[in-house]
C-alpha cells in the first residue's frame, strides 16, 4: 500500500459540473497517490461518471480545477489529456465490434508516446492477459463480455497511461466474471499503474483498494482507507445492506 507520503498525481479541487442547467456535482474535491488503487463509490446516479468523464476532459467545470502531475488540466481538450498520461477504461466497454482484438488494442496506442512503443506495450498486454492473444484476429463484439472487458482494459494499457480508471468494470458482468476483472485490476496495479476505480460493487472493491471517497448527491461524504469504510455503519448500511 502506498505511503501517505506518496507523490500525489491527480488532485481534484472543487469541482462543480452541471448537465446544461442540471448541477451534478458540488465542490467535488479528492486526491489520487501514486501506485495505489482508490475507489469512488456510491449509489447509481451519485456522479461518479461524471467525475471520470470531467477528468478526462469529456465535461469542463463550472468551477475548481483538475491538476494532474502538477499541471491543471481543467481546461485542455481529451486527447491532450491522454497524451499527459490520463486514460479511461468507459462503462460499457465501447469496443469497435466489427473490428478485431488486435486493431481494438491498436487504438487505444494513437499518441505518438504509445505509437512509438506499441510493439513492447502489445507483447506486454498479450502476457497479462494471454485470453487476448488467442483471440487476437477475433471481432471484438463476438466474444463474450469478460473477454470484451479484458479488451477493453488491454486498449487502456496500449496508451502507457500514468494513471488508468475504470468506470463501472463489472457492469454486466456474473459474479464469477467480477471477481476475474478485479483480480485483473489489482495486476495491473501490481504492475505499477495507479489506479482510479469507480463501481457500484461497494464490498468487493473496498476490500481491494487503498482509500476511497463516498460519492452521495455530487457530494463527497466520507472518505478512508478501504477496510475502515467497510466497517463505517453509513456504509455498511447504506451500500452493504447491513
Amino acid at each position: 500500500m502506498p505511503s501517505a507520503k506518496s507523490e500525489v498525481v491527480l488532485q481534484v479541487e472543487g469541482i462543480d459540473v452541471a448537465y446544461g442547467d442540471v448541477q451534478v456535482l458540488w465542490e467535488v474535491s479528492f486526491e489520487v497517490r501514486e501506485g495505489e488503487i482508490l475507489v469512488l463509490v456510491g449509489a447509481n446516479g451519485a456522479g461518479k461518471s461524471t467525475t471520470l468523464k470531467t477528468i478526462s476532459a469529456l465535461l469542463t467545470p463550472s468551477a475548481g480545477r483538475i491538476v494532474f502531475k502538477g499541471q491543471p488540466i481543467q481546461a485542455l481538450k481529451p486527447y491532450e489529456v491522454l497524451a499527459l498520461g490520463v486514460a479511461q477504461v468507459p462503462e460499457g466497454r465501447r469496443l469497435f465490434g466489427e473490428m478485431s482484438v488486435e486493431e481494438n488494442l491498436l487504438m487505444g496506442s494513437l499518441s505518438p508516446h504509445a505509437k512509438a512503443k506499441r510493439k513492447q506495450t502489445m507483447e506486454w498486454v498479450y502476457e497479462l492477459f494471454p485470453r487476448l492473444k488467442e483471440r487476437r484476429r477475433q471481432p471484438a463484439g463476438t466474444m463474450s463480455g469478460g473477454e470484451q472487458q479484458m479488451a477493453a482494459i488491454g486498449r487502456g494499457l496500449m496508451a502507457l497511461p500514468k494513471l488508468l480508471m475504470f468506470d463501472e468494470p463489472s457492469l454486466g458482468l456474473s459474479p464469477l466474471l467480477t471477481e476475474h476483472i478485479f483480480e485483473l485490476i489489482k495486476k495491473v496495479n501490481a504492475e505499477g499503474l495507479t489506479v482510479l476505480l469507480v463501481e457500484q460493487n461497494v464490498h468487493h472493491t473496498l476490500a481491494m483498494c487503498d482509500r476511497a471517497y463516498v460519492l452521495e448527491n455530487g457530494r463527497i461524504v466520507l472518505t478512508g482507507g478501504g477496510q475502515e469504510l467497510l466497517a463505517n455503519p453509513h456504509v455498511r448500511e447504506a451500500y452493504l445492506g447491513v
